[in-house]
Formats: C-alpha cells, structure tokens, sequence
C-alpha cells in the first residue's frame, strides 16, 4: 500500500489546473512515484491564447516526454517593427535551442493526457470549491468529491485560487490593460507572407495604444491581437478597436488580403498581477496561479514550465524527507522564480516607455553585445549572472543602445 494511504492521505499531491502549469507539475510527480491527483475544471480540448514559446522551455518539455513539434510552426524569432517608418528589428532565438508556435488547444490536451500516461490520476470537469492546509495535510472539496493529501499545488491559472483566498494578489499597474484577438486561416501567398511562415518568428508591430501579435501558426493560420495600454477610446466597442487596428496596419493589410477569419473576437482583461503568497504551509502556486505578465515577450507558458519543474522537483524531496509541513519549503526556488519574473516584469515595463523602446529595438547602429542580451532574454535565457542587460534592468539603471 502506497505511504500516502497508509497515513489516511488518498494522494501524495492534489494539482489544481490542468493547463502547463498543472500538467508539468502532476507529470513530474508522477515520474518522481508519487500518487498523484490533476483536476481540471473546464474539458479539453479548450480555447487558450500563449501561443508563442520561448526556445528555454525546451528543457522541461524534455523532462515531459512530448515532441512539441509535431505538427506546430517553428520559431526562429521575434520582430519588433515601428510601421511608422517601417523599421524592423530582428531577434534570433532558434541560436540558443528549438521553440514554436503552437496552437493551445490541442497542446495543452497532449500535456493533460501526458500527464495521464506517466500515470497521474486526471479528472475533467471537476471544479475546486475549497481547499484547507493544515499542519497535519490538505482538505480539498471540489463540486464531485472531497480528497485529503500530503500537498497541494496550486496551477490554477488567472484563477488564482490560493492567491485570490489569501487576498495576496496585488495588481501591476502601467502594463498592457486589456487583449482583443482572434485567428485567421487560409493567408494567401505573398513576399510578406512567405517570409512570415518561412521564418515562423513572431511580429510585434508598435502602435500608439499599445502592440500587436501577429503569430503563424501552421496551416497558413494567424493569430491576431491587440493589447491595450492606454485608455480605450469611448467611440467604440473592443471588437470595432480590433478591426480599426487592424485596418490601419500595412503589414496586416498585406498579410489578411484574401484571408478568412477562423475565430470569434475574444477578449482577456485583468492583465498583470503577482501572487504574494505563492507558498506556505503545504501548498505552492505555480504557472499564472503565482503571477501574470502583460504578453509582448511571450513569458507565461514559459514561466508555468519552469516554476511547475521547480515545485515538482521540491515538493518530491520534501516529501522524501518529511519536511512537506514546512513553510518555507520553496523559500530558495522562489528566490528564482522572482529573478524569473521580475526581470520579465521590468523588461516590459521599459517597453511602454516609448523612449526606451525605440533606443532598445529600433536603434540603427545597436551594439551587438545589446542585441545579444535582448534576444538572450526573449529567449527565457535569465538565471545567468554574466547578461548586463538583465542587471541594468533589475537595477533600475538607464540602459543605452
């Protein structure tokens, strides 16, 4: 009979989310031996925008088991552009290791049934009503049963469940206010196209209100969306923004010309907060349930892989060593995790600064060491201590082209 249930727990660990975040965590655990318990509130395959990865999350998906190329548009980078003028900066990121642009739906279904067969017990649409950590193990009550574990992680997304019970969520101001997107198929061939799906990198048009993403995806499919900075203006609905963006785009108007759109409008708001209780008393937050940044440098999916690899791998060794009531269990991972975050935090912050973006990506004669250390970032390349883009950043210092 397995400890957990010779000590009245019915799991090692109960994961609460199936997206990445949860889906990682709960394969690991799984890999690790422990008993193991994924619920999922909505039914895969589901809707979710993060479509652009970052080439450092390989690793992880490694550790998975799962071949995310299959299928998916390869990513050799990102390119910011100025439309006013038509500059272009190009960010090399397949340098450093293999990244796509994938379609979330079925990716995450792939993860959630990984998880699955590495043989954690998944439940679909099972909603988490309560959770209770207790110095002697975890009460969970969801709207299907009631489970008693060992520990608790928290991959519960924007939902945020922890965060949200023990008011520790703080929201970020200055960041992107709101996304309206959606997806389009059937791109016509064409320069600007080709070069697009040749290259699979990601466009990030600047504009006045905030930034586009322009995302191939494979099957000569785009997704499109438009994140808000500023106020948005009273004359029109979200939806009507989109289209008026959209519109007044010459690299869009090039790309949509013959297109077909292939999704309804949808729109994601609350963008950017952190979790200040992101671990304690058996239980850790990972992926979104920890923290959430404005998208334009694609960092969610990445951070829920890597802070879920991190939690797994130390929820197994306290477990092993029967420290899983201590506190402070996570205190050294998540000194990583915010090195993580907060440098995507400052990264994006300096981009709303206009000034800064323009001397950062659109500066003619860059020195290529800054070129570098950009693309290192956008890469997901950030627990190193040999980057002085990233030190400046954390530091507050002016950063100089």
């Amino acid at each position: 009979m397995p400890e957990s249930m010779q000590n009245g727990f019915d799991y090692d660990v109960v994961v609460v989310g199936g997206g990445p975040a949860g889906c990682t965590a709960a394969t690991l655990l799984a890999q690790h031996g422990r008993k193991t318990l994924l619920l999922e509130r909505d039914k895969h395959p589901r809707f979710h925008i993060g479509e652009s990865m970052l080439p450092f999350s390989e690793p992880v998906v490694q550790r998975l088991g799962i071949d995310w190329s299959a299928g998916n548009q390869f990513k050799s980078g990102a390119v910011f552009i100025d439309e006013r003028t038509d500059q272009r900066m190009y960010f090399p990121l397949s340098v450093y290791r293999k990244t796509y642009q994938l379609e979330r739906a079925p990716f995450d279904q792939l993860l959630f049934e990984n998880a699955a067969k590495h043989g954690a017990e998944t439940h679909q649409e099972e909603k988490v009503l309560e959770v209770n950590c207790q110095a002697d193990g975890v009460n969970i009550v969801s709207d299907k049963g009631r489970y008693r574990s060992r520990y608790l992680i928290d991959a519960s997304g924007r939902a945020a469940l922890l965060g949200k019970q023990h008011k520790g969520i703080d929201k970020i101001e200055n960041l992107g206010k709101f996304a309206v997107f959606t997806h389009y198929e059937a791109i016509q061939p064409g320069e600007e196209a080709d070069e697009l799906f040749r290259s699979g990198s990601i466009y990030v048009p600047v504009v006045d209100i905030g930034w586009i993403w322009i995302i191939p995806l494979s099957g000569r499919r785009l997704s499109v969306g438009l994140v808000v900075q500023k106020e948005r203006p009273k004359d029109c609905t979200v939806e009507e923004l989109l289209r008026r963006y959209l519109a007044a785009s010459p690299i869009l108007t090039r790309l949509l010309d013959g297109a077909r759109q292939s999704a309804p409008i949808r729109v994601e708001a609350d963008f950017s907060y952190s979790n200040r209780q992101r671990y304690g008393l058996r239980y850790a937050c990972c992926g979104d349930a920890a923290g959430f940044l404005d998208p334009v440098f694609s960092s969610g999916v990445f951070l829920a892989f890597t802070s879920a690899a991190r939690i797994a791998d130390r929820v197994h060794q306290g477990l092993s060593e029967g420290r899983e009531a201590d506190p402070l269990l996570h205190a050294e991972d998540d000194e990583a995790y915010r090195l993580g975050f907060d440098t995507m935090r400052v990264f994006v912050e300096r981009f709303y600064q206009s000034g800064i973006v323009h001397n950062l990506f659109f500066e003619a004669h860059r020195d290529p060491e800054l070129t570098s250390q950009i693309a290192r970032l956008l890469s997901g390349d950030l627990w190193v201590d040999d980057n002085a883009l990233q030190k400046s950043l954390l530091a507050g210092r002016r950063i100089t082209g």
